[in-house]
């Protein structure tokens, strides 16, 4: 018999499995930082950066939303990959890698000297950075996760956008790799250690080395037997900032085209500062963004009025 006293017991609401994604992600991240440093390569960043659309995706409730995030990155993960190991073998072409045309023109346009070694000499102190030498490793840095990150924004709101930023990333990324197999280029690090220039520093790499921060490579760079030191011109770190400033200027504000001018400066002085590249591969990579955005917008335009005509002329002959 029913005890019609006592008040019902009330069973509390397990929690759902999905609440979890975040928490989990967040400890597997955690977990990789401890064991293996911040990630600075493409590879390892786009890994995670899938992880982070999965778990959100889990979280949000839906029940094919990771799907749809494997279905859709899964081949620009592959992508970024293949690159990442074509780049590797790029190193070992049969011709020597160049460095004379590019140090010419630096010491052309910086009057006798390169700008490497005129902005060393005057801001370097080694083993003592200074603060703008830790913000030349954070815009450095940056390469290796803000295209995605964007692409990833695009991808929840913008899937047009997002399909046009991917297409021209890939563009820039594969002509630059084209490049790096036809014409093999010497950093000026590289130069200097060979004996062509001054004595000069890697900045970002000798501020991390300050800092003790470990850092985690590319799974292709491991033992640096994919790695590719002549893969310089031109600056696909320069390219990417141009690349972003070209494609959104168009629709931006009037505050975030001041971030889109400000960050492609930023970095050609990073790269110049720290060593990383000449000023000729700087301005080479801004020219193959500006020209395949151009050409990718060019051939949109094309097909959107191809369609429009076989579209008009098909409800033409229908209303017939």
């Amino acid at each position: 018999m029913i005890d019609l006293t006592r008040p019902a017991r009330r069973t509390r609401p397990r929690p759902s499995p999905r609440l979890l994604a975040w928490p989990l992600f967040a400890l597997a991240l955690l977990w990789y930082l401890n064991t293996y440093g911040l990630p600075y390569q493409n590879d390892v960043v786009f890994c995670w950066l899938i992880a982070a659309l999965v778990a959100g995706s889990v979280h949000s409730g839906g029940r094919t939303g990771w799907l749809s995030v494997l279905r859709d990155w899964i081949p620009v993960m592959a992508a970024v990959w293949t690159y990442s190991l074509l780049r590797g073998y790029g190193a070992h072409t049969p011709w020597a890698p160049h460095w004379a045309p590019q140090l010419a023109f630096d010491t052309f346009v910086g009057g006798g000297e390169t700008w490497t070694v005129r902005l060393q000499h005057w801001l370097w102190t080694p083993g003592s950075p200074h603060w703008y030498d830790y913000a030349a490793v954070v815009v450095y840095m940056s390469h290796f996760f803000a295209v995605f990150v964007l692409l990833a924004v695009l991808w929840r709101r913008r899937r047009d956008r997002f399909k046009a930023l991917l297409a021209l990333y890939l563009a820039v990324t594969f002509a630059g790799f084209a490049t790096y197999v036809l014409y093999p280029a010497d950093p000026p690090w590289l130069t200097s250690a060979e004996g062509h220039l001054p004595e000069l520093t890697r900045i970002v790499s000798a501020v991390l080395d300050v800092s003790g921060l470990p850092r985690a490579g590319s799974v292709f760079e491991n033992g640096s037997r994919f790695a590719n030191d002549v893969a310089a011109m031109p600056s696909l770190h320069s390219a990417y900032p141009m690349m972003l400033a070209v494609f959104f200027w168009p629709t931006a504000t009037r505050p975030v085209r001041v971030l889109l001018a400000a960050y492609p400066l930023a970095m050609a002085f990073t790269l110049v500062y720290g060593a990383e590249h000449f000023v000729i591969d700087i301005l080479a990579g801004w020219l193959y963004a500006a020209v395949l955005c151009w050409a990718l917008r060019r051939w949109r335009a094309r097909r959107a009025r191809t369609r429009r005509a076989v579209g008009g002329g098909t409800g033409g002959a229908v209303g017939a």
